[in-house]
This record gives C-alpha cells, structure tokens and sequence, in this order.
C-alpha cells in the first residue's frame, strides 16, 4: 500500500503561487518600508489606507496602475523608501500578463513616464522633450537602471516646476515679472545647474537650493541698474524658460 500524503500537502507551495501571482509579496514589502519611515501613531490605520489605496483599484488592477502605486507612496527624497519602491514597480511590470516574456519593454515603460507627466499637469511642451530623451524604443528591453533613471527624472523634473513656479511667484508684481530681472534669475539659475551631475537628477535641486537671498538679490539689482528697455515676462514663459534649463542637463538615455 502507497503511503498516503498527509492532508494538506502540497498545499503551501500552491498558496506560495497564488500569493506571487496577486503580488502581495511585493505589496507587503513596500507597505512594511512605508511603516518603518513613517512611523505613524496609529500603524493600522496607515495600512488600512495604503491598502485601500490598491483595493481601490480591484484584485485585477494592471500592472501598470499598480506600478503607479508603489511609485507615488513616497518621495524621492526618502530613499530608501524611494529606491524599495521603485523595484516593486518595474517587478509589477516586468512580470505583466502570463502571456508576455518577463521583462519591461519600451513601450510599456514610455506610456507610465508619460502617464507619470500628464497627471502631474505638466505642459505638453515640457512632456515631449523630456520623454525624447529618457523613453526607449518600444521593443527595446528596458534594464532597472534606465527605469529608475527614467521616474526619478520625472518626478524630480516635477519638483523643480513647483519650485520654479513659486520663484516666479515671489518675482511678480501685479502678474507680471520684468524681463530684465526674469533673465538675469534664469542665468543665476542656469549657472547654478552647471554645477550639477546630470547622472544624478536630484542634484538639479540641491543646485537650485544655492540660489540664496544674496545671489538673487545681486542679479536682479544688476539688471535694474541696466538702462534698457524691457516688457514683461509672463508666467507661461519664465516656466517654458526654466525647464528648458533643466531639461538641457538631462541625459539621453538612447
């Protein structure tokens, strides 16, 4: 007589399965980093939303809007956060759909930094220029470096328009900032990105962040003291004239 499997045998590598396939592993991964670096009062509730937060999209969400996910639950300036996250999405996409070859393609990675952008609100003549040189052709295989290259540019580009922005904002004076003084910051500024490494887009900030009271100051007096002729530059522009700094310093990925 055959020895008989003991009830339940087998059943631990199904379940092993079953929990790969809904990416929990990955999910709870991510949730427990969440939880160390925040260190919320009450650890349940934040779980409860976090999850929340993925039920909201079904059991049978795509890939995509589950790699979205991870890469939205912490800045870029938590690292380690950032850095676990970012490994949990391009795993979601890699092993995307049971017919597809394991791995990230262009395409698949091009349309989230696209969707990256477009929820953000950034203009169309930001997106465009900016995915030229970071997206890769749509059947080439897109390794993790390129991928972490690809969203960190993203969203610190994003940063860098919401601080751009408020510079913009302080300048004005009845909606409007003198063409004079609107120039002379954007070369403060471009002087101050040449000093950073366009492998490591966070530097773009920690540039922009030397742009003190003092140095501001300085440049803008001397484009007043500048007996010239000037309009005024509007918002649209002064943005339209700061990416184009940022989006000079970044490196083609193709």
């Amino acid at each position: 007589m055959e020895p008989v499997a003991p009830r339940g045998e087998g059943a631990a590598p199904m379940a092993e399965q079953l929990l790969a396939r809904a990416g929990a592993p990955a999910l709870m991964r991510a949730a427990l980093v969440q939880l160390l670096e925040a260190r919320p009062p009450e650890p349940l509730r934040f779980l409860e939303e976090l999850f929340g937060a993925v039920a909201q999209g079904g059991p049978e969400a795509p890939s995509a809007e589950r790699a979205l996910w991870y890469l939205r639950l912490a800045p870029y300036t938590r690292r380690t956060a950032f850095n676990n996250n970012v490994s949990m999405a391009y795993e979601c996409l890699c092993s995307a759909g049971r017919k597809k070859k394991p791995g990230l393609n262009g395409r698949a990675y091009s349309e989230l930094l696209s969707r990256l952008c477009k929820e953000a609100k950034l203009p169309g003549e930001v997106t465009s220029p900016l995915l030229k040189k970071i997206r890769c052709r749509d059947h080439e295989a897109v390794p993790f470096d390129i991928f972490r290259y690809g969203t960190l540019t993203c969203f610190v580009l994003l940063e860098y328009m919401t601080k751009a922005g408020a510079l913009y904002d302080l300048l004005s004076d009845s909606g409007a900032v003198d063409e004079r003084v609107g120039l002379a910051v954007l070369e403060t500024l471009e002087e101050a990105l040449e000093a950073s490494d366009c492998l490591v887009p966070a530097s773009y900030l920690e540039a922009g962040s030397k742009l003190g009271p003092d140095s501001l100051a300085l440049a803008m007096d001397k484009a007043l003291l500048a007996k010239k002729p000037s309009s005024s530059m509007h918002r649209e522009e002064f943005l339209g004239k700061a990416a184009a700094l940022f989006l000079a310093k970044v490196k083609a990925t193709h």
